[in-house]
């Protein structure tokens, strides 16, 4: 089969362009062709796999997306595709991948009539139509089951269109059994001192993963606390905002920034706890992530895998509606448990949980589409 995989931006480190990527290969594993077309591609192309950079212009968002679908359909219209699947949300395609959440919730519960108006809400809600509505034919794979009920809320989706995909965790991440040697070498490499607690802030996009509120927290620790903990981010973002915060606050000295980087599991084991205080997170992958590498989590309850660290005991999920004061003390409680209990669990936890198959399975439902059409 001949796959068209449609992604408006690329770059290193994301977790839809992961996903993105992991499925590809997936596919192509299973004798199928795979050719991507981009708007953006950041980083090095995949072997084996063809990007097809679609030219896109405009200076607002709105402009560069429409510019991107039809930059998209125009290619599509000179080739012979068996399926077409998109990780963004646009007209005429087969599947699509539904990282994002429902746009039509912000548009009409957080958002007013004024906004509605304008362009780039009434084309957001256009494209999210196209896909979701009663009247259209694409497959939907949902990532986030908490979503689905607000897609068929504003659109009528039908369920045998919606798709509930199982979590995709690289089998990379596992705690490996030199695990303790991996972080002894870890911690001298950026000298964390054995007796220091190292914070960790994994993900791109730092405002909606909470840092603001991770950089509040440090500055709530006691002095004693304080001299013996740091906070290392790691992601694509800008730190402009962030660093000016930790100036405010008098934190800035125990922050270190990292850009993306290829060896993430290094950070998980060699951390003592990854603090997640995200404002929204349709899943969040990297709570899964620390989990089966033996680190805790604390995270609040909007992001979608949470139940997974309440569940296991891997943690504390914080409350909503998110109360700083209570975030700050629930953050002083775990720097104080133990750090081999959680080695333990998170060994259980990666040895149980059925959480590493998304990339095959969404390529078994790609054929089963193909063969239903």
């Amino acid at each position: 089969m001949k796959m068209a995989f449609c992604l408006f931006k690329y770059f290193p480190f994301g977790g839809l362009q992961r996903d993105m990527l992991a499925i590809a290969k997936a596919c192509m594993n299973r004798g199928h062709t795979v050719e991507v077309f981009c708007g953006l591609w950041e980083g090095d192309s995949p072997e084996n796999i063809s990007v097809n950079i679609v030219n896109i212009t405009g200076f607002t968002n709105q402009r560069r997306n429409r510019s991107f679908y039809e930059g998209v359909q125009e290619r599509l219209a000179k080739a012979d595709f068996d399926l077409v699947f998109g990780f963004n949300k646009m007209p005429g395609l087969d599947v699509y991948y539904a990282a994002d959440s429902c746009f039509a919730t912000k548009a009409y519960e957080k958002k007013g009539l004024l906004y509605r108006l304008t362009k780039r809400a009434r084309e957001s809600l256009k494209y999210e139509s196209a896909v979701f509505s009663r009247e259209s034919t694409t497959q939907v794979l949902l990532i986030a089951e908490k979503e689905k009920s607000k897609f068929q809320r504003y659109y009528k989706t039908p369920d045998q269109r919606l798709h509930l995909l199982p979590p995709g965790i690289a089998k990379n991440r596992i705690l490996p059994n030199n695990y303790l040697a991996v972080r002894t070498q870890f911690r001298e490499e950026f000298d964390i001192q054995p007796d220091e607690k190292l914070l960790l802030a994994l993900g791109s996009g730092f405002k909606t993963k909470g840092l603001d509120r991770s950089i509040r927290a440090l500055s709530g620790l006691s002095d004693k606390e304080k001299a013996n903990t740091k906070l290392f981010v790691v992601g694509k973002d800008n730190p402009a905002s962030f660093i000016k915060l930790a100036k405010k606050l008098n934190v800035e000295s125990m922050i270190t920034f990292f850009s993306g980087r290829d060896d993430a599991n290094r950070f998980l084991m060699g951390s003592d706890l990854l603090i997640h205080p995200a404002y929204f997170e349709n899943t969040g992958t990297v709570l899964l992530e620390a989990m089966v590498s033996g680190l805790p989590v604390l995270t609040t309850d909007v992001c979608g895998y949470a139940y997974y660290v309440a569940d296991e005991g891997m943690g504390v999920v914080d409350a909503s509606p998110f109360d700083q004061s209570s975030f700050n003390k629930n953050l002083a409680s775990l720097l104080c448990e133990p750090r081999d209990i959680w080695f333990d669990k998170g060994r259980r936890f990666s040895e149980t949980a059925d959480i590493y198959d998304l990339s095959n399975h969404v390529a078994e439902l790609l054929e089963g589409f193909v063969l239903q059409s």
